[in-house]
Parts: C-alpha cells; structure tokens; sequence
C-alpha cells in the first residue's frame, strides 16, 4: 500500500490537549488555554506550544487588541481523516480491514447492535461505490 503523508505534522500529548481546547470552544486565548488544561505548565510554556502549533499549521492568530485569539485552520473531522490515515498507515500498513478488525477488538468497547448495523450500511455503500 501507498503510504500517504498527513496533512499536518503530528502532534504531542501537550499539543493534542490543546488543540482539543480549541476545537471544542472555537477559539482561545492563551490564558483560556492555560485555565483549562490539566496540570499546566507555564504561561510562557502554553505560549510556546501555541507558537508550534500555528508553526506546525494546526493554529492561526488574529488578534483583539493586545490578545491573541487562536483558532484551528482546518476543520476537526479533516483533520482527524489524516490522523487516522496516519494511525492506519503507521501501525497496519496501509489495511484499513486490520485496522477496523483493532477497532472491534478492543478492550472494554462493545459496539451496540445500532454501531454495527450503521457499520454494516457504510461498507454495504462503499462497495456500491466500488471503494
């Protein structure tokens, strides 16, 4: 299988919780940031980690007076679609069949009977559309 490069450089634990912060309000500050994040670190550190990830692309600036607002440049299901390219790729060589035999394998996540009839109804249209 081809392997495909994500759309975006991955992220640290760190960077994750804080783009999670953002996608779920929309927008934030740094003290926003730093106000919800479990055992924070530093002003300057969340700063730091905000300034990767606009490096990165995750993140864009405007700004409100003296603030900088920050905001995802993409939309969360797009990126979490190359994340999970990424995930596939990486850690089942490309086999999206192995990857969703993981899925159903794992530990304390039972699929209720309305998951997998919805499942059943996605790979029945995919292989309509010959995917």
């Amino acid at each position: 299988m081809t392997r495909r490069k994500p759309d975006l450089d991955p992220l640290s634990r760190r960077e994750r919780q804080i783009m999670d912060i953002v996608y779920r309000r929309g927008q934030a500050t740094i003290r926003e940031v730093l106000d919800e994040l479990p055992d924070p670190p530093t002003y300057s550190a969340v700063r730091a980690l905000v300034r990767v990830l606009e490096e990165k692309g995750h993140l864009q600036h405007t700004q409100d007076g003296p603030t900088y607002v920050y905001a995802p440049t993409r939309p969360r299901d797009r990126v979490a679609t190359s994340a999970l390219a990424h995930v596939v790729d990486t850690f089942f060589g490309g086999s999206a069949s192995d990857a969703v035999a993981a899925l159903l394998d794992l530990d304390g996540r039972e699929l209720s009977r309305a998951e997998l009839d919805e499942l059943g109804a996605m790979i029945e249209q995919a292989r309509k559309e010959g995917r």
